[in-house]
């Protein structure tokens, strides 16, 4: 119903919702992360899913695996449409990757009340830097809220087994 009513609302702003972008280090993607592309395809009608090589992280996967962990993930196993769905690698402002794609949605997915702080000052800074550009929150499921990329990573480290937290 939250959804329902935020898609309405963003609907009646807007009018017609295109695209949008959702941007991150997908460092690996996880099932909370495909839970938050879930929900944005049944608002918008094409997802950017942007990943990046930000200079301030320490990463487990190089750019171009995962690139190709985020299409096996989308297109192979679970069989997303790529006329709806496109992954691109970026190293730019996320502002500047709305432009290119004419996109004036940022979607952020929310695990919890500990994420929030940090996203509600990204989204105040990129609405700074172009005022054209709304950010939307977007929760997964609860089973999928405690799943971390930071964590995922530490299992795999560890020789564990990730097939409950990501696709093969």
């Amino acid at each position: 119903a939250k959804e329902l009513f935020l898609w309405l609302k963003l609907k009646t702003t807007y009018n017609k919702m295109n695209t949008a972008i959702y941007p991150g280090t997908f460092d690996p993607i996880t099932y909370g992360h495909i839970d938050v592309i879930k929900k944005s395809l049944n608002v918008f009608d094409k997802i950017i899913v942007a990943t990046t090589d930000n200079i301030n992280k320490n990463y487990h996967f190089s750019i171009s695996e995962r690139l190709k962990i985020i299409q096996n993930s989308l297109f192979k196993d679970l069989k997303f449409s790529k006329n709806k769905i496109k992954v691109v690698p970026f190293n730019n402002l996320t502002i500047d990757l709305c432009k290119k794609y004419k996109a004036n949605t940022i979607i952020r997915g929310l695990r919890a009340v500990s994420d929030f702080e940090y996203e509600f000052q990204l989204a105040g800074m990129n609405k700074k830097l172009n005022n054209l550009i709304e950010t939307v929150f977007l929760m997964s499921d609860p089973e999928n809220q405690i799943i971390s990329s930071k964590f995922v990573k530490e299992i795999i480290k560890l020789n564990g087994d990730i097939k409950k937290f990501t696709t093969k």
